[in-house]
């Protein structure tokens, strides 16, 4: 029996709102990877303080910051939502609210708190390969994504 039971699935992230729980290193590291996709993307990120390079990067993107702290009232009209805050209390809250009314939820470094993660991806043209050790493995999905974009050629559309 298979005891992955991870499904990889690629998002449109132009119909996604997303809600960044935290405003530190670690959404910054969230934000970053999300840009890696798209820069075509709704977010709305929620903290009491905000990285000075955080902020910064918001504002190139239009992403709404409100400086607040975590209230399930934040959830409301989110699809997809990323408890990033240094604080374990806070995190376990988003994760609990969440699951309480359907939101897909990711606690970073969190195993057993998340519905999805983002994996390693390699992008080229058109192709986009996602890839997963679920977090074990993290040397082979970099020597993986390594030769992907060693063997696929730049142009491929």
């Amino acid at each position: 029996m298979n005891h992955n039971t991870l499904h990889p699935i690629f998002l449109n992230t132009i119909n996604i709102h997303f809600l960044v729980v935290g405003g530190g290193h670690l959404a910054q590291e969230q934000l970053t990877c999300l840009l890696y996709s798209s820069d075509e993307f709704k977010v709305t990120i929620v903290s009491p303080f905000f990285r000075k390079e955080l902020k910064s990067l918001a504002s190139n993107l239009k992403i709404d910051l409100i400086t607040d702290v975590y209230h399930s009232k934040y959830l409301k009209g989110k699809h997809i939502v990323l408890a990033t805050t240094d604080n374990p209390e806070v995190n376990m809250q988003v994760y609990t609210d969440c699951r309480a009314v359907d939101k897909l939820v990711n606690v970073p470094h969190e195993p057993s708190y998340f519905d999805f993660y983002s994996g390693k991806t390699v992008t080229k043209g058109d192709v986009k390969i996602a890839i997963s050790t679920k977090g074990k493995h993290p040397e082979i999905s970099e020597r993986l994504c390594k030769f992907f974009k060693d063997v696929i050629p730049e142009d491929i559309d």
